[in-house]
């Protein structure tokens, strides 16, 4: 691929969606959303940081999950922002790899539903088939965990 981003723009096998309804307009969620930094206050053990670019299309964005003296770092390129409905990214780093999206969808009453949808690339073989249904309910409840926090924080007026 011209993109630089090899295999990793393609999904992976490991799909995970989550969805929270958040009580804001879509644009403040939107725009919270991309406020990566503050990604550190929603994210549990994760420190978040714009490494290359502003932050917006082409910029490289890392996630550093550190639980004790383990550590998982993410690496993401943006790949598309179409304000205030969605951000797309692939994630392009040595473990997580894969394209994932954010979709912003406006509700009646200022309200939005936030679609968070990750294909990450399993390890091939026998050991990603039996990592996969051992990951999955942990990373699908972590990420709606996640996003019913920052819909907090963004109702709240802490976000963005």
């Amino acid at each position: 691929m011209g993109d630089g981003l090899g295999d990793a723009a393609s999904p992976g096998t490991g799909e995970v969606t989550a969805t929270v309804i958040v009580n804001a307009p879509a644009e403040r969620v939107f725009a919270a959303f991309l406020n990566w930094e503050k990604q550190s206050q929603w994210i549990p053990f994760t420190k978040v940081r714009v490494v290359e670019g502003d932050g917006g299309e082409g910029s490289l964005v890392e996630a550093i999950t550190a639980l004790g003296p383990a550590s998982l770092r993410d690496e993401m390129r943006v790949v598309k922002i179409n304000a205030p409905y969605e951000v797309r990214v692939v994630h392009c780093g040595k473990v997580l790899r894969g394209p994932g999206s954010v979709r912003c969808t406006a509700m009646s009453g200022d309200r939005t539903q936030v679609v968070l949808h990750e294909w990450f690339h399993l390890p091939p073989g026998p050991a990603g088939k039996v990592a996969w249904p051992v990951l999955w309910p942990g990373s699908k409840l972590s990420f709606t965990a996640a996003l019913r926090k920052f819909g907090r924080l963004v109702e709240q007026g802490k976000l963005p």
